[in-house]
């Protein structure tokens, strides 16, 4: 569930990337309309938000740093291979 909830904080933080670039093209350095720092403002809660949440499934071990292909600890009679 922790994974999804950063895919789709991550999916945000792009559509909110993309918001802003759409607005500031259209608003061509309009005083009057605001919607490019709304937009910013938006974007940067949304990364404090991600933040947060990774540094939360790291602290509870959620998520972690294995990858896939490690072998894992090693045991004190197991032959390990050395070049």
């Amino acid at each position: 569930m922790l994974k999804t909830l950063i895919v789709l904080l991550m999916i945000a933080l792009v559509a909110s990337l993309a918001s802003g670039l759409v607005f500031l093209m259209s608003d061509q350095g309009n005083p009057d309309k605001k919607r490019l720092f709304t937009s910013l403002g938006v974007r940067l809660g949304l990364g404090a938000c991600l933040l947060l949440v990774i540094l939360y499934g790291v602290i509870t071990g959620q998520l972690g740093q294995q990858n896939p292909w490690d072998p894992g600890p090693s045991t004190p009679g197991q032959a390990t291979i050395q070049d």
